[in-house]
C-alpha cells in the first residue's frame, strides 16, 4: 500500500462537494483508501442529515468501488502508541482521528485531510489537498 493515500472525511466531503482540486487529485491518484471510520463518520452526517436518503445513497455509492482498510491488533496498538505521545505533550485530539492515523501508520500511506490537529502526529505522513 505504500505511496497510496488514505482520505479523511472532510476530504471526501469536499469531493461529495465537488471540490475542483480534491477531485483531480482523487483521479489521478494511484490508490485511494478509506479507513472503516471515516465510513461511520459519513453514515452519521448521511443520517442525520435533512436529506437522509439521498446522502446514505451517495455514501453507499462512494464506498462500493473504493479500498477500505478495517482496524486489526496491529491497529490498535499503534492506537496506544499514538494516543499516549500525545497525552505525554498535552496535545489530545479525538479518538476517530487516533484512529485514523494509527491505520496511516500502520499501513505506509499518506494521509489526506484538512485537519491540522493531525501534524501533532509523530511520523505521519500528510497533504492537504
Amino acid at each position: 500500500m505504500s505511496g497510496d493515500y488514505l482520505v479523511d472525511t472532510n476530504i471526501v466531503i469536499a469531493y461529495f462537494n465537488k471540490d475542483n482540486i480534491v477531485g483531480k487529485r482523487i483521479d489521478v491518484a494511484n490508490e485511494i483508501f478509506i479507513p472503516c471510520i471515516v465510513i461511520g463518520e459519513l453514515y452519521f452526517g448521511a443520517i442525520k442529515s435533512r436529506n437522509r436518503i439521498q446522502n446514505i445513497s451517495i455514501v453507499d455509492n462512494f464506498v462500493s468501488n473504493k479500498s477500505i482498510v478495517n482496524c486489526d491488533v496491529d491497529t490498535a496498538k499503534e492506537f496506544g502508541t499514538i494516543k499516549h505521545q500525545l497525552q505525554s505533550k498535552g496535545k489530545p485530539i479525538p479518538d476517530n482521528d487516533i484512529w485514523i492515523a494509527a491505520i496511516a501508520k500502520q499501513y505506509k500511506l499518506t494521509l489526506v485531510t484538512r485537519d491540522e490537529h493531525f501534524r501533532e502526529v509523530e511520523n505521519l505522513f500528510i497533504e492537504n489537498w
